[in-house]
């Protein structure tokens, strides 16, 4: 037997009786215990045995590709925990949660919640209470029940859920959990890929681009660690330079963070949500540059790359950018700047100098981090909606903006927007939000299309907006719940930042295109 350890009303945790007053000898051996609560007007119940706790609807994650009956993801103590309607699965009318509504969590391999109108009881039912469901037909969907009881706890009828039935009918991966939890693991492009691209593309550059005072500047993407948000915090060092703006702590290490606008005599101004902090790193040092916003991930073609003219490139602080690449048939100039000059600037060296002694003393308490990259998964961040993607920076061919126009083209299949021109090749464009069953937008400036190659298409995805590139911890990353077959790969993992009160679903690029459908695209691009 089973008891709550706390009112029905409120959050219950559901624990295994003690031995005495109130036992299961007491009430009878074959005596079972019953959740009972409302939903839809309709009185159910659920035993106790699977039953682990009883909370207030949390926050959840909504999930693309997943059954119209899963509400989302939420983060129950560190554990991903899918979120189910019960209306939805009856097909009873939508209804806002309100005080009362509470998700029952239950054990069936794997941990799920399912949302309910209200908790009633637990009621103690005898065998002989309880009745073959063939007397309601028609009024519910009794595929679902194992029965039906009649005269207990108040009410003239409560129906049994099935909960077997009800997960292997809506989700069938879930009922395979246990066959399904290696899928997480080994999900890749395959090792090869990567460098077999940067062979082909060895003539051309792969670029970072950045705003600083309206002006247009990159960095080499080998050279960026990652890009995060400004923090709330900047701890301000005492007489410092003017460009270093202070630390920040990243991951229980200390940054230097230097203004470029300062270094490199541009107009002061306040960092605000649109800043970002690009981490730059040489050898074992690291430093983070603010700027004013991060534009794109460019691919650059190294014959439209010029060396700054002899009179500016002179030594010095203004050494630090050593090319000028051009770009729209040479409207738009994007300063390259190199990272191994930029660490000679005075100011990169004084914002290390004086953070040196502090982050020797944290490598010592917590163990140098920058000796266990290994430990982390890079990846870059992106929106759909209200909800937060990843997918790893290798995988990331470039990141342009949208044009005002799409080409259409005849007889494209119908997945695909229409074609760009990308530096003289045919790029075939897709609107993620569709792909992934989401509700189509309008087009806005933020959005991005994120480049990647799928068997060697390269292919052009719309997001609604790219915001950072992340360093995750792996112990962060778990398998993903196996909530539909069409997800099956290509959302097989979760990050599940608790600190943060995070979770980015991470997306494999490589199974958004399968089968008949990459031999079309194929054809678009051809």
């Amino acid at each position: 037997m089973t008891t709550s350890t706390s009112d029905l009303r409120g959050e219950t945790r559901v624990e295994p009786a003690q031995s005495g007053e109130g036992s299961q000898a007491e009430l009878g051996s074959e005596t079972r215990q019953f959740v009972t609560f409302i939903t839809g007007g309709e009185v159910f119940a659920v035993d106790m045995a699977p039953v682990q706790e009883i909370i207030r609807l949390p926050d959840v994650v909504r999930v693309p590709l997943a059954p119209s009956t899963l509400e989302g993801l939420a983060n129950l103590r560190g554990k991903v925990l899918p979120i189910i309607s019960l209306r939805r699965m009856f097909g009873f009318p939508e209804q806002e949660a309100d005080d009362a509504t509470r998700a029952v969590i239950v054990d069936v391999g794997q941990p799920l919640g399912f949302v309910v109108d209200r908790v009633a009881s637990v009621v103690g039912v005898e065998p002989s209470q309880i009745e073959d469901v063939g007397a309601i037909r028609g009024a519910v969907d009794t595929d679902l029940l194992s029965g039906i009881i009649k005269g207990v706890g108040g009410h003239a009828m409560i129906m049994v859920l099935d909960f077997e039935k009800l997960i292997q009918r809506e989700f069938a991966q879930i009922a395979n959990v246990a066959k399904q939890a290696g899928l997480g693991g080994n999900v890749s492009l395959g090792g090869t890929e990567p460098d077999a691209d940067e062979d082909d593309n060895s003539d051309e550059l792969q670029l970072v681009s950045f705003n600083v005072a309206e002006q247009e500047y990159a960095i080499a993407i080998e050279d960026v660690q990652e890009i995060v948000q400004v923090p709330e915090t900047i701890i301000h060092v005492p007489h410092s330079q003017a460009h270093v703006l202070g630390v920040m702590d990243l991951r229980s290490r200390l940054l230097p963070l230097v203004s470029l606008r300062r270094m490199f005599g541009l107009p002061e101004q306040a960092l605000d949500e649109k800043s970002r902090i690009v981490v730059l790193a040489l050898g074992s040092a690291s430093v983070g540059v603010a700027v004013d916003g991060v534009s794109e991930v460019l691919r650059v073609a190294k014959t439209c790359v010029d060396a700054m003219p002899a009179l500016l490139a002179k030594d010095g602080n203004l050494s630090d950018i050593a090319e000028i690449c051009r770009l729209d048939d040479g409207k738009r100039l994007v300063s390259i700047i190199t990272v191994r000059n930029l660490f000679n600037h005075s100011a990169i060296k004084e914002a290390l100098n004086t953070v040196n002694d502090s982050k020797r003393e944290a490598s010592e308490q917590s163990g140098d981090l920058d000796d266990n990259l290994d430990d982390d998964e890079q990846v870059v961040i992106f929106h759909l909606d209200k909800e937060e993607f990843g997918v790893p920076i290798h995988s990331v061919q470039e990141i342009v903006r949208v044009p005002d126009e799409l080409i259409h083209v005849p007889k494209a299949p119908s997945f695909v927007e229409g074609v760009i021109n990308l530096r003289g090749s045919v790029l075939p464009v897709i609107d993620l939000r569709v792909r992934l069953g989401l509700t189509r937008v309008e087009r806005s400036d933020r959005q991005r299309i994120m480049v990647f190659l799928i068997a060697e298409v390269r292919t052009g995805f719309i997001v609604d907006q790219v915001t950072e590139v992340l360093k995750i911890p792996k112990a962060a990353i778990e398998p993903a719940p196996q909530l539909s077959s069409q997800r099956g790969k290509l959302l097989a993992r979760m990050a599940n930042m608790e600190k943060q009160k995070r979770m980015v679903q991470l997306l494999e690029p490589a199974y958004l295109i399968e089968g008949e459908e990459l031999v079309n695209l194929a054809a678009v691009r051809a």
